[in-house]
C-alpha cells in the first residue's frame, strides 16, 4: 500500500450534502462502503467546478477507475447529518492522480468534527483497459487543481 498520509493540499473543495436514509445502515448510521460515494461525489464536483468535468476526459477515449483507496473511520455520520466533504487533487503522475478526502460535520459552539480522512488513486487507461498516459493538456489542468503551476510529476 502506498503512502497512508493525507494531507488536505490547497485548493480544497467543499462539498455540503445531507445524510439521507438510503445512506445508512440498521442501527441509523452511514454504512461504511457509503463514504466511497461521497468521495466520488467531492472528486466530481470538484473537477466539475474548476472547469475539468469528468466528462471531458471520457470525451478523449480515456477513464480513471480507482486502483487503491484507503479510509480512516473517525467518527459516525448519521442519517439527517450535514457533512461536508473536502476534496483536493494531491498528486498528478504520468499515469495516475491521487486525490486525497476529509469528510467533517458541525457541532455544537462552531467547531468541526472528523468523520473520515482517506484518498483514492486512479490510473488513466483507454477502453481497451490498457494504462495510457494522461493528456499533457488535462496534465497541466490538473496541476492546476493541486495547486502546481508548472508540470505535473512523473
Amino acid at each position: 500500500m502506498g503512502d497512508l498520509t493525507i494531507r488536505m493540499i490547497e485548493p480544497v473543495f467543499r462539498l455540503h450534502c445531507r445524510v439521507i436514509y438510503g445512506d445508512t445502515d440498521a442501527g441509523g448510521i452511514v454504512y461504511n462502503a457509503n463514504y466511497l460515494r461521497f468521495f466520488e461525489m467531492g472528486r466530481t464536483e470538484m473537477m466539475r467546478a474548476r472547469g475539468l468535468p469528468y466528462s471531458k476526459i471520457e470525451e478523449r477515449g480515456l477513464i480513471l477507475p480507482v486502483t487503491e483507496a484507503y479510509l480512516r473511520y473517525k467518527a459516525p455520520a448519521r442519517y439527517d447529518d450535514l457533512i461536508a466533504i473536502e476534496t483536493c487533487l494531491a498528486e498528478v503522475k504520468k499515469v495516475s492522480c491521487r486525490f486525497n478526502y476529509r469528510i467533517v460535520k458541525s457541532v455544537e459552539g462552531g467547531k468541526e468534527l472528523l468523520l473520515v480522512r482517506g484518498f483514492t488513486v486512479h490510473a488513466c487507461v483507454d477502453r481497451q483497459g490498457k494504462l495510457a498516459p494522461i493528456p499533457e493538456d488535462i496534465c497541466q489542468a490538473m496541476a492546476v487543481l493541486c495547486g502546481e503551476s508548472g508540470e505535473a510529476g512523473d
